[in-house]
């Protein structure tokens, strides 16, 4: 419907391409300044916010969450590390207990819902795709550590200063610039999807009701059927609902992918890039079920989903195909964003944008 792509080569924007529609009526061009929701694409964003505060000691990845979170310590968390919330591994990815629709609203009901969830696994004994509860678990962290939301936090220390166009929070002056996400065609896996998430949670127990919780309690977090809305648009669902465009998020890569600054804003350096690359878990996915790939933060090269040619590439996917990624090698940076995505896990049409970017280098 609506899309756009920019590429960063050696910290030079070499392609700004946009292009299509911003609403289902096709009745709004795509603008150059077009933000739209990107999904898990803030995941990695987000990650760097707690990046920016271990590197600058304000925050220790193998201490206690509790340390800065005491609420957290029940459910037997009380030595759960901070470095499991970015890797997948706190074993978190859902809350039991049934939350009302809108609940992802009230930044407090849910993290007070997390403080009181006992994991589902041993932390630390494999990963599971935390869908949308890591947001809340490192944006309360930031908090705790900053006084700040995790939002305004981005927007204040590097995003604002270094004109990175993405927001956790969008407000409503920036309405007119947001794309309508459109309903994206129906794929075999999305009916696959839809029979096992669709069953009575009555008669589901263990592992299966927390694949179902990860996506659907409270039944709209994951965005559903209030995307384009003003609330959903308002609110800090840091996992899901950060809203961007492809230069924006290109940009900041770059940035990872260089030096670690933007026209002289300190992002993260390179020697915490390196360390955040580094693999933390590889394997089976306890909630996704096919094998994944983390750093501290960010999704990693895989077989499934290369990011160009090059192992040490990096970066994350959102629903529907947006992705962002950095290749520190080639001193790539890459953004694709869109309002209609496509269902499935490889994103074929988004593999064919990368191959042409590597081929023209």
């Amino acid at each position: 419907m609506g899309a756009a792509l920019a590429v960063y080569v050696d910290g030079r924007d070499v392609i700004d391409l946009w292009g299509g529609h911003a609403d289902g009526a096709r009745a709004r061009p795509w603008q150059r300044d077009t933000i739209v929701n990107l999904y898990s694409v803030g995941k990695a964003i987000a990650a760097v916010c707690v990046l920016r505060l271990v590197e600058a000691g304000r925050l220790e990845l193998d201490a206690p969450v509790a340390r800065y979170w005491p609420e957290f310590a029940q459910g037997g968390k009380a030595r759960l590390p901070v470095r499991y919330l970015l890797t997948h591994q706190a074993g978190l990815p859902a809350i039991a207990r049934p939350l009302p629709p809108g609940a992802w609203r009230r930044w407090d009901t849910m993290t007070e819902a997390l403080a009181a969830q006992a994991p589902w696994w041993a932390p630390g004994e494999g990963h599971g795709y935390h869908v949308n509860s890591q947001g809340f678990l490192i944006g309360e962290v930031v908090r705790r550590v900053t006084g700040k939301t995790l939002g305004t936090y981005l927007r204040e220390t590097f995003a604002g200063p270094a004109g990175v166009d993405f927001f956790i929070g969008v407000g409503p002056e920036l309405d007119a610039r947001c794309a309508e996400l459109v309903p994206r065609p129906a794929t075999p896996e999305d009916e696959e999807l839809g029979r096992r998430l669709g069953a009575d949670p009555a008669t589901l127990t263990g592992l299966p009701l927390m694949r179902l919780n990860a996506y659907r309690n409270p039944p709209d977090v994951s965005g559903t059927g209030v995307v384009n809305t003003r609330q959903w648009r308002a609110a800090e669902v840091p996992s899901t609902n950060g809203h961007g465009n492809a230069r924006g998020v290109a940009r900041l890569y770059s940035a990872l992918a260089g030096d670690g600054s933007l026209d002289g804003v300190h992002v993260l350096s390179p020697e915490t890039v390196a360390r955040a690359i580094e693999p933390q878990v590889d394997g089976e996915d306890i909630v996704l079920q096919r094998p994944t790939r983390f750093g501290l933060g960010f999704q990693l090269a895989m077989p499934e989903r290369p990011l160009g040619p090059n192992r040490r590439a990096f970066g994350h996917f959102g629903a529907g195909g947006s992705l962002g990624f950095a290749d520190p090698d080639a001193h790539v940076a890459f953004g694709y964003v869109m309002n209609q995505g496509r269902g499935g896990w490889q994103h074929k049409h988004v593999r064919y944008l990368i191959d042409l970017v590597y081929a023209a280098l």
